[in-house]
């Protein structure tokens, strides 16, 4: 009979990026649809962000983070990213919720796209005006 796989699951969101975050015991490999961090978030920023709840709960060396991304953008994938580990990390310990907390990881990012209205270009931008 296999041993049973220990894992903790977290769904992160942002913009129009959805995260399923997967942590399973390791040494603190980051796999993004297949494919190493470093290589699948090319910005700094975004590398940083998706670390930063495992660096603020001193977890980063004893979980692998399996992420399965998808719709977005990078930095809306990341933001998803960040929310979903720490979704996950308070699955496996619930007393890592208050320092989470504090430091603004569990709160969904609401900031969406505005729809463009008509008579517009864009959702704020109006069509060039000519006086003559």
């Amino acid at each position: 009979m296999p041993e049973k796989l220990i894992q903790y699951i977290g769904t992160g969101r942002r913009k129009a990026a959805t995260a399923r975050v997967f942590l399973r015991p390791g040494k603190g490999v980051i796999t993004v649809n297949g494919r190493d961090v470093d290589s699948y978030f090319t910005t700094q920023t975004a590398r940083l962000a998706v670390r930063q709840p495992l660096l603020a709960t001193e977890t980063a060396d004893k979980f692998d983070v399996l992420v399965l991304a998808d719709g977005g953008g990078i930095s809306g994938q990341a933001g998803a990213v960040r929310l979903g580990i720490a979704r996950a990390l308070i699955e496996f310990n619930s007393e890592l919720r208050a320092k989470l907390k504090s430091l603004g990881y569990l709160t969904r990012d609401p900031r969406a796209h505005e729809r463009k209205k008509y008579g517009q270009r864009g959702a704020r931008r109006r069509f060039q005006f000519s006086k003559r």
